[in-house]
């Protein structure tokens, strides 16, 4: 295999942050989602929903300057844009159900060449579950897009043919966005969008054990 080097966490933020269009209203999940924030271009308009209750959410807080009362769903410290609200989580919940969200980028332990989400429980004995809103995101988001790493520890990939964790949606992922390569995913299987320098397409597909065809963007 080609030597490379592997995106850190914030070079996949950004390029998450690269393909979220002008306009677009979007849930960032807890973990590396929220990383997402500190690179959505200045000259954007992108409106960021908090599950727990607030409506253009900026980037997080210099340090020094955070404010405790105003945090994002992982209860780290964010800020507001002009023009930011507050409210019910209740309300939030119903913006999430409710079909308002272009997109929500969300962590994964898993996720199927066709699109099926696993990201709230590893199902092993005293393993914490935390589905939180997840199911309702990955529904009620007119995209969902996945930002994690390609790789467990022991080196397995996460993405696979079918998930053996208990799911969060069925076909309901539309993007993943790893440290080795950018992927669409659904009906018709997996495929590549882009991937680091010095890693080949076959390479890739030996690494996570699947077949992987050429990306080709819709025409709709």
């Amino acid at each position: 295999m080609s030597d490379y080097k592997r995106r850190s966490k914030e070079e996949v933020a950004q390029r998450v942050a690269q393909d979220i269009p002008e306009g677009a209203y979007v849930n960032l999940g807890i973990g590396q989602p929220t990383l997402v924030a500190n690179f959505i271009p200045t000259d954007r308009e992108v409106i960021l929903q908090s599950e727990n209750g607030i409506l253009g959410m900026g980037p997080a807080p210099a340090k020094g300057d955070e404010d405790f009362d105003l945090i994002n769903a992982g209860k780290q410290p964010v800020t507001l844009v002009k023009g930011g609200s507050y409210f019910h989580h209740a309300d939030s919940f119903a913006m999430m159900r409710g079909g308002h969200l272009d997109i929500c980028v969300l962590g994964a332990f898993q996720v199927s060449a066709t699109g099926d989400l696993a990201n709230w429980s590893t199902g092993e004995p005293g393993a914490i579950p935390a589905v939180g809103g997840a199911m309702d995101l990955a529904v009620g988001a007119k995209q969902t897009w996945v930002m994690m790493d390609l790789l467990t520890k022991q080196g397995d990939s996460k993405v696979v043919a079918a998930c053996h964790y208990p799911l969060t949606g069925v076909g309901c992922v539309n993007r993943i966005y790893s440290d080795l390569a950018t992927f669409a995913c659904g009906p018709e299987g997996l495929q590549v969008i882009d991937v680091v320098a010095g890693l080949e397409i076959a390479a890739l597909s030996e690494l996570i054990g699947l077949p992987i065809q050429t990306f080709k963007p819709s025409t709709d």
